[in-house]
């Protein structure tokens, strides 16, 4: 069950007042996904689905962190970006 912080990190990220990067997105995609649903055991999506390779990609690359520091990870990478693009 995700702590009451990362939930508001999950709510704050929402109202950021620039858009963050692909990259950072990504990160955050990851992060939140091994958080909620630990390591991710789907397959691949296929060849034409890109963003859905990319987002695959992001999850798959945390595997093996446990529930807890993907959620911490979380919390300091929204809070990186709350300072970053305004909040």
């Amino acid at each position: 069950m995700p702590s009451a912080a990362f939930e508001a990190a999950a709510a704050d990220v929402k109202n950021l007042k620039s858009k963050p990067t692909d990259e950072q997105l990504l990160e955050l995609y990851g992060l939140y996904k091994q958080a909620t649903a630990g390591d991710n055991d789907t397959t691949r999506p296929g060849t034409f689905d890109f963003k859905g390779k990319y987002k695959w990609d992001a999850w798959t690359a945390l595997k093996g962190t446990s529930e807890a520091d993907a959620e911490q990870k979380y919390i300091d990478l929204v809070n990186k970006l709350k300072e970053e693009h305004g909040f």
